[in-house]
């Protein structure tokens, strides 16, 4: 679903993203991690066509982000960390409004925006102004529209920052049924951004961590339990200035993956 390949992004002299390559199948669940300034949104932002890449590329649901820009972005759903919504607006325009723009047939609109709206919890405020909705709600308007024209790629920037911790349990509890596959369809790949470790340990599979826009660990989360101990042990040994270890010894596969 996710086939990144050797993205670099600079700004004059500085590296934001070096050379950073993975790939994430479906029904893989990826935390993807680093401190900040690591370059996790940049990457985020590259993937989801907002920004150019200055080398490599990407490939989204089958799609060449450079060959095929429209298509790979129609193919993945994403959640910035600030959630792009209109508070003047109601939940149920504003979704039949994203629709459009993410070229939901006309016919499948209203479905869509149901569906959509039943999934993250909206339909009994559909006909509130978001600006008028508590920030948990926002948040799953933010998560509504990222998953309206049903893309197989999630990709989501901090979804739980300033929730209280009512509000973090019933977006985790989402997140996890969106990771699952629909009855008869296929599982979705979400790639999840955030600080807080725990989120990592109680949502994902797998973890990615990147330093100065380097990638450092690419593993099972299981598998960094059984070999460092804890995900926190991991990041503090990897993230706290020690020299990082080489790529390959600490992907998956043991191999070198153009790091």
């Amino acid at each position: 679903m996710i086939e990144a390949q050797g993205i670099s992004k600079r700004y004059g002299d500085f590296v934001a993203v070096d050379n950073l390559s993975f790939e994430a199948e479906a029904g893989d669940v990826v935390g993807f991690l680093g401190p900040n300034g690591a370059g996790k949104t940049t990457t985020m932002r590259i993937l989801t066509g907002f920004m150019p890449a200055t080398d490599g590329t990407a490939v989204i649901g089958g799609y060449d982000i450079h060959e095929a820009p429209l298509d790979a972005r129609r193919a993945v759903g994403y959640l910035p960390e600030s959630p792009p919504v209109y508070p003047e607006m109601d939940v149920r325009g504003y979704l039949v409004y994203v629709s459009k723009l993410k070229d939901v047939p006309r016919a499948k609109r209203r479905e869509a925006v149901d569906r959509a709206m039943e999934r993250c919890g909206l339909t009994e405020v559909h006909r509130r102004p978001i600006g008028a909705l508590s920030k948990g709600y926002r948040q799953r308007v933010g998560i509504a529209q990222a998953i309206v024209h049903e893309p197989r790629v999630l990709i989501l920037d901090e979804p739980t920052v300033g929730l209280d911790p009512n509000q973090i349990l019933e977006i985790r509890e989402l997140l996890a049924r969106l990771a699952r596959s629909d009855e008869g369809g296929t599982a979705r790949t979400i790639v999840l951004s955030t600080h807080i470790l725990a989120e990592v340990d109680a949502i994902c599979r797998r973890v990615i961590l990147i330093r100065d826009g380097r990638k450092v660990l690419d593993q099972p989360l299981e598998q960094i339990r059984s070999e460092q101990g804890s995900l926190e042990q991991a990041f503090a040994r990897l993230t706290l200035g020690a020299e990082a270890p080489p790529a390959a010894s600490l992907t998956a596969s043991g191999s070198e993956d153009g790091e």
